[in-house]
Order: C-alpha cells, then structure tokens, then sequence
C-alpha cells in the first residue's frame, strides 16, 4: 500500500497543465507548464478547468485515491479530442498517479 507522503509526492511530480491546448499541439515540442498540488487546490471547482485522470482503466480501478471531480479519460486518445471535448479555453489538467 503506498502512503499518503508518497501519494501526494507522485500527484505533485505527475500533475501537468496544458494552457491554450491548440497553441500546445501547434508547437508540441514547447515544454508543458507543471503545477503544484496548492496551485491545484487553488483552482479545483472553478468553472473553466477540467481535471483529467489519464491513468489506464486498469490503474483507475485499482486506485485508492482519485481527485474529487477528475474525469478519467483514456491516455491513448489524441490530446486533440480532449480539446474539443472540453473547450480549448479550459484549463485542462492532466494526472496520472
């Protein structure tokens, strides 16, 4: 079983924000912006961010902690549909631990 320190320091390390997802995918090489777990707590809630859980389905199940309100998608779709999905003004934030 893995701790709750341990937890959090893979939720910190694994915690990506994608910030304009169409410019991203123009320039996919660009380095994507990380966020802190306070940052994320900052925003959890608001309107114009979206949570993704990117872990696969098997991972999901098996997981203890989730993040209230995540939304798992699967990590083999294009990047692109979540944009269209979600609204390429969202801030979407990818987890996967």
């Amino acid at each position: 079983m893995i701790g709750k320190g341990t937890r959090m320091a893979c939720w910190m390390a694994a915690i990506l924000i994608l910030l304009g997802i169409g410019s991203s995918l123009a320039g996919a090489s660009e380095k994507v912006p990380r966020m802190t777990i306070e940052q994320l707590k900052d925003r959890m809630g608001k309107p114009d961010v979206v949570i993704l859980d990117v872990r696969s389905k098997s991972d999901w199940d098996e997981a203890q902690a989730k993040i209230l309100g995540a939304i798992r998608e699967d990590p083999n779709k294009p990047t692109k549909s979540w944009a269209e999905k979600y609204g390429k003004e969202k801030t979407i934030v990818l987890y996967c631990a």
